[in-house]
């Protein structure tokens, strides 16, 4: 009989924890959700009682990438992540995206200092130095992407390289270089 009961009592958790998802992470349409509550998890060895877990901010979806059911949010890693270069101005502008590859076990938070998180270890400072970075008076400095062609990486942009910008987006390529999204071309 106890073993039928525990049985009974762990369908009765799963049905209800599956009636809870959904697929973007919130509730029906309509339904006013908390964005920032922390998930819920219910701890059956504490005799069922909940327990909340801390759940990173996720922001909102005012970025341009939202809601395409990959999270451009840097501050994460994992499999829920999009392929295409990451982006300054998408932290903390993802939230549904995020939130739901989040709570599917997709992804893993980072933690909220981004240069801290995504940091290379193996950035010489001594070549740093050396570089020349040139200014910002270029047409697309300061967009959170690098548009010097004498770098290569993730933190480029997919537009096509002029050389009219070399030189001329130092803080894009400078940050990108210092997060390691970027090396020199060879």
């Amino acid at each position: 009989m106890v073993l039928r009961n525990s049985s009974m009592l762990f369908t009765a958790i799963a049905l209800a924890a599956l009636a809870g998802c959904n697929p973007l992470g919130a509730g029906s349409e309509g339904e006013a959700t908390d964005k920032n509550a922390p998930v819920a998890l219910a701890d059956a060895s504490a005799g069922g009682k909940t327990a909340a877990a801390a759940a990173p901010d996720f922001g909102d979806d005012n970025g341009q990438f939202s809601k395409d059911g990959e999270c451009d949010d840097m501050r994460f890693e994992g499999a829920g992540m999009t392929s295409t270069p990451l982006l300054d101005q998408d932290i903390k502008h993802d939230a549904t995206d995020c939130r739901a590859a989040f709570n599917q076990g997709r992804l893993t938070f980072k933690g909220d200092n981004v240069s801290q998180a995504t940091l290379a270890a193996n950035v010489d400072s001594a070549q740093l130095s050396r570089i020349q970075w040139g200014d910002d008076n270029g047409s697309f400095s300061n967009d959170g992407e690098c548009d010097d062609k004498r770098f290569e990486g993730a933190g480029m942009t997919s537009t096509p390289l002029l050389d009219d910008d070399i030189k001329h987006d130092a803080s894009d390529c400078r940050t990108a270089f210092q997060q390691g999204r970027l090396a020199l071309r060879q």
